[in-house]
């Protein structure tokens, strides 16, 4: 979402003023070149953020599964075990 809202600024920053002191115009570019580099970078930040959590997600699933292993529950069934409710 934040990405999003970046690429108005992204846009904004390939267009080019230049301003004619001799006959007091300005005029007002826009530069597709430096629109695509900024689009292609914006992208290529996107995807390295994804791959980065996308690797602490497996990190820490890895962790938790080395932390837990193997647990051997017993398990008794019978009509006279009695349990409590807890809240």
């Amino acid at each position: 979402m934040r990405i999003a809202l970046a690429i108005p600024l992204l846009l904004l920053g390939a267009c080019q003023v230049s301003k004619d002191e001799n006959n007091g115009t300005t005029s007002l570019t826009y530069n597709s070149d430096v629109a695509e580099n900024a689009a292609a970078d914006v992208s290529n930040t996107a995807e390295n953020i994804a791959a980065d959590i996308g690797n602490d997600v497996k990190n820490t699933g890895e962790k938790i599964q080395n932390k837990v292993g193997n647990t051997d529950v017993d398990v008794k069934i019978g009509k006279d075990v009695k349990t409590e409710n807890k809240q």
